[in-house]
């Protein structure tokens, strides 16, 4: 089993969101859902950005890394799109994590530290089309290229939260291909993370 915090995208803490975390649960592993939203959904990403404007992004950010301030800091960390920002931090930042999974979305590593953790495994994925993500190709290059313990993943389209099986942007065939890979990520962790035997 390994524990996961997983952070929304900008639309909200959808039943997509949900259901994508249940996948996780239903593979044998701890997934936390923090709502950084309290209880909003947004029915376009224009909506959710004017929100989280609105709101500050700074704010919203504090926000999730004190909802994962009482969580075991050995976990893996992963977002959707705005979710990424949080996780990305978190992974760079916390001494004991175990890992990230960055959907839709990257940051420069600069943007949190000099360089990635050494040790820390990350995944990065998003659709090779989507305008959003064509903005953060870059930095997810940039980020594979500077440690063996990343890849990224490329899928062909340009929807954006493909993942949320609650959107008309859903690509069920890309979001298996997605889950398949995280889920051998996570049981790669737990095995690594399983004591060794004298």
């Amino acid at each position: 089993m390994t524990e996961v915090v997983l952070y929304h995208h900008v639309q909200g803490l959808t039943r997509g969101v949900q259901s994508f975390a249940d996948e996780l649960r239903q593979a044998g592993h701890a997934v936390h859902t923090p709502d950084l939203f309290d209880g909003r959904t947004f029915d376009t990403i224009e909506e959710g950005l004017a929100f989280a404007r609105e709101t500050w992004f700074g704010a919203l950010a504090e926000r999730g890394v004190a909802v994962a301030e009482p969580i075991r800091p050995d976990v893996v960390y992963a977002g959707f799109s705005f979710g990424v920002m949080v996780a990305q931090q978190l992974a760079q930042t916390r001494p004991s994590a175990r890992g990230a999974v960055l959907m839709s979305a990257c940051f420069p590593v600069s943007e949190f530290g000099t360089a990635w953790p050494e040790g820390v495994p990350v995944q990065v994925h998003g659709k090779d089309a989507d305008p959003f993500f064509a903005e953060d190709l870059e930095a997810a290059q940039a980020l594979v290229e500077s440690t063996d313990r990343a890849e990224l993943f490329l899928y062909p389209g340009e929807e954006h939260l493909f993942a949320d099986s609650s959107l008309p942007a859903y690509d069920a065939a890309a979001t298996t291909l997605l889950t398949d890979r995280v889920l051998a990520f996570l049981n790669a962790i737990e095995v690594d993370n399983t004591p060794k035997k004298d």
